[in-house]
């Protein structure tokens, strides 16, 4: 069997996005890549992501927010950025990895002013399926 290519996703908090893209990845090509996600200023793992995944039947609980030091790996194959400010706070990697930005909404910001708990998984919902069909597509 060959050797699957780490890679990593990288967002502000590793709350949300990230930890979405990690999951998807390892459910729809776990076969193909190690994911791993880290945030550059990490927040904590976010009840409504949990949420969103869970209703897909991935279960995201056991994962947690971290810092890119905090990975048991540095060598990765692919760095894909979810948002400009970890596009812009990107840390130096290797010439040798491919960098990808792929920017996603902000769920958390965008149900902010929801006036309920329905209204507010909406963009989460959204984001969630969203990234989940980049993750179908994903050929690195």
């Amino acid at each position: 069997m060959a050797t699957r290519k780490r890679i990593l996703f990288l967002c502000t908090g590793n709350s949300c996005r990230s930890q979405m893209a990690e999951a998807w990845t390892r459910a729809l090509k776990g076969d193909v890549y190690e994911p791993y996600s880290a945030g550059v200023d990490p927040k904590g793992l976010d009840p409504r992501a949990v949420k969103a995944m869970a209703e897909v039947g991935i279960d995201i609980r056991g994962q947690r927010s971290k810092s890119l030091d905090e990975l048991p790996v540095q060598d990765f194959a692919h760095v894909v950025t979810l948002c400009s400010h970890a596009q812009e706070s990107c840390p130096f990697f290797p010439a040798s990895v491919q960098r990808l930005h792929v920017p996603f909404d902000d769920p958390p910001l965008l149900a902010a002013g929801a006036a309920t708990e329905e209204e507010a998984m909406a963009p989460y919902r959204r984001v969630r399926d969203e990234i989940k069909a980049f993750i179908e597509k994903l050929m690195l």
